[in-house]
């Protein structure tokens, strides 16, 4: 293909925070067709199958999964469906068309027991039945044979969608003291700026760095860290200097032992991103730099 020439993109959950964004933002590439679940069911291989090889995509964006990590516990066949099935398919038949896929996965594909941000070549050990769920979706992929890049990241949220920053916003208002985690660490992720990444990769790929030789796995997480309590009083902080007079909750920093979950969460979620910026030349957004930016679009 030239380097003119417009692309074929599908872009899987496009409901959600990042397919949202990604739908925008790979818009200038080409034709981006965003499936319904009724058009595309992910639980449902044949589904899958169906339509790619109905639409023939020049790349296969798959932002859809299976999130839900309390419930993967009780529900492990469907996480395994979605983040496991799906993505091998998706895998086989890009591999049989010569498309490329372009995939997100998850920090939960470590334990957590690390004191050092992560980077792609250490062992994986997932805690729970999503973290497995995504980490066989990542090895069915790499395993198909198709130029398949696999971006894993972290905490992603957004203006939209179900997330802990809007969670968050909402209880601040309500309530006089809200009692968060403060020993897990990670960094939180813009859904736009891995919308913005992605945009950024494919069209290297195009250009000339073919995405056959740069098949792999990459970190790409918010650049800095923080606690989830840290990240609350943060969001507090900037939302009070735009409203100074607003009352808003008190944020309390708690042990993940005092907040028990039917899935054990990684208290390690740092994630190095230099593989990225050295194969890409794309630097992740500072969380805190990100968080303004979304604070401003609920004004």
């Amino acid at each position: 293909m030239s380097e003119q020439a417009p692309l074929r993109l599908l872009v899987t959950g496009a409901s959600g925070q990042v397919g949202g964004e990604l739908v925008r933002a790979l818009a200038p590439l080409g034709a981006v067709i965003a499936p319904t679940r009724a058009e595309m069911d992910l639980a449902d291989t044949a589904s899958v199958r169906a339509f790619i090889r109905e639409i023939k995509p020049d790349w296969i964006v798959s932002a859809g999964a299976y999130t839900a990590v309390d419930k993967a516990e009780s529900e492990r066949d469907l996480a395994f469906a979605i983040n496991a099935d799906a993505v091998r398919v998706m895998g086989e038949e890009a591999k049989s068309i010569g498309a490329s896929v372009l995939h997100y996965s998850t920090d939960y594909v470590f334990n957590g027991l690390g004191t050092t941000p992560y980077v792609e070549t250490d062992t994986t050990g997932p805690l729970g039945v999503y973290g497995a769920s995504k980490l066989a979706g990542e090895q069915a992929l790499l395993s198909s044979g198709a130029n398949a890049l696999i971006f894993r990241t972290s905490w992603v949220y957004g203006a939209t969608g179900k997330n802990f920053l809007r969670t968050i916003l909402k209880y601040a208002r309500e309530r006089e003291e809200l009692r968060i985690v403060n020993d897990q660490h990670g960094a939180p992720t813009w859904s736009r700026d891995l919308a913005r990444m992605a945009r950024h990769v494919i069209a290297r790929c195009e250009s000339g760095d073919r995405s056959a030789d740069l098949s792999d796995i990459y970190h790409a997480s918010g650049a800095g860290e923080t606690t989830w309590a840290a990240f609350a009083e943060e969001a507090i902080r900037q939302l009070r200097q735009g409203e100074p007079a607003a009352k808003l909750a008190k944020v309390t920093g708690i042990p993940t032992a005092e907040y028990p979950t039917p899935a054990a969460r990684p208290a390690n979620s740092r994630l190095n991103c230099g593989k990225l910026e050295a194969a890409f030349g794309w630097k992740m957004m500072d969380w805190r730099e990100s968080l303004s930016n979304v604070l401003n679009e609920f004004e």
